[in-house]
């Protein structure tokens, strides 16, 4: 089993589709106004967005984006009139992590693992 596609509600793709396009996502399906699918610029996964007319209450969606240039790409970003609220920074699981969100709330989280994403110290045998 591969995970290959996400999908986060929007209240509006309009707004949303050029968020994605900026973060570097290739945009591949647009259905508008209900559905659009971008196609991930490294790999072969897929990220969509649909049409909801309510998003997720309390905490709602995290979505994680893996960067080998994580402190780039974030500068990158900024350059280019995105927001973060939480810049890169390491944390204790050994992920090096800059956080916003979307025009509709999602966490997106940009962030760099190496190795250990799969393999952290304590990963079960």
């Amino acid at each position: 089993m591969n995970l290959n596609q996400v999908t986060v509600p929007s209240l509006d793709l309009e707004r949303s589709i050029p968020f994605y396009e900026k973060l570097g996502l290739k945009l591949i399906v647009k259905s508008l106004p209900h559905y659009a699918r971008f196609e991930c610029p490294d790999g072969k996964s897929t990220f969509s967005i649909h049409l909801t007319d309510e998003l997720p209450k309390g905490e709602g969606i995290y979505v994680y984006f893996e960067c080998e240039d994580l402190d780039q790409k974030v500068e990158d970003l900024i350059e280019l009139g995105i927001e973060f609220y939480m810049k890169p920074k390491n944390q204790p699981w050994l992920w090096r992590e800059a956080r916003l969100k979307d025009v509709d709330g999602n966490l997106i989280i940009l962030y760099y693992a190496g190795d250990n994403r799969l393999n952290p110290p304590w990963r079960i045998n």
